[in-house]
């Protein structure tokens, strides 16, 4: 965390992320939901906010930090200006397009992919909207967290959304797709 923290958070200006969520701001941590059978939520019985309460003994720095709208769109815009983001430098402009490059080939995905997206290093990769199927362009990538949350950018479009919900399980839940296709609906020239 304290390289996550002295690398990538500070420098960002991403003040409210970490891998847990300290006690003087518990009081801002999401509600989580569970799918009802009648296609609507409740609240769910799962403490998930719980864990987030104390640091976690094993962190993995891909996976489990805890973050804002605000702090989610800082390190989105500097992933999409190339690895920098107000002056400064995070990753190497080489390096982002390595990130954004598909690595899998003709591989087989395991089914952790949509059809006609490929896999970078931590991010899926439109292929070409005739090969996925989705409205935007070739080149998004584009990855999700746990309940629901999911992010795209778009560096053709200079362009990235950010989806954040709480709902577990997911069960084949779109909106964060569906919030995608409007966003390049509303797209005039």
């Amino acid at each position: 965390d304290r390289f996550c923290q002295e690398r990538i958070f500070g420098p960002l200006g991403m003040k409210d992320t970490a891998f847990f969520v300290p006690e003087e701001k518990w009081s801002r941590l999401a509600v989580l939901y569970a799918p009802k059978q009648d296609g609507t939520v409740e609240r769910s019985i799962y403490p998930a906010q719980e864990s987030f309460k104390k640091k976690p003994v094993l962190l993995l720095g891909g996976a489990g930090s805890v973050s804002t709208i605000d702090d989610y769109a800082r390190f989105c815009m500097m992933l999409l200006n190339g690895g920098q983001l107000d002056g400064v430098r995070i990753l190497s402009r080489k390096t982002v397009e390595l990130m954004r490059s598909d690595h899998l080939g003709n591989l087989p995905h395991a089914g952790l992919l949509n059809d006609g997206e490929g896999f970078g290093l931590t991010f899926a990769i439109n292929l070409g909207p005739g090969k996925s199927g989705e409205i935007g362009s070739e080149g998004i990538f584009r990855w999700g967290g746990a309940a629901g949350t999911t992010f795209w950018i778009d560096p053709k479009e200079r362009m990235f959304g950010v989806f954040l919900m709480q709902v577990l399980p997911q069960s084949g839940n779109t909106i964060g797709q569906q919030f995608m296709r409007l966003a390049y609906q509303a797209l005039v020239d």
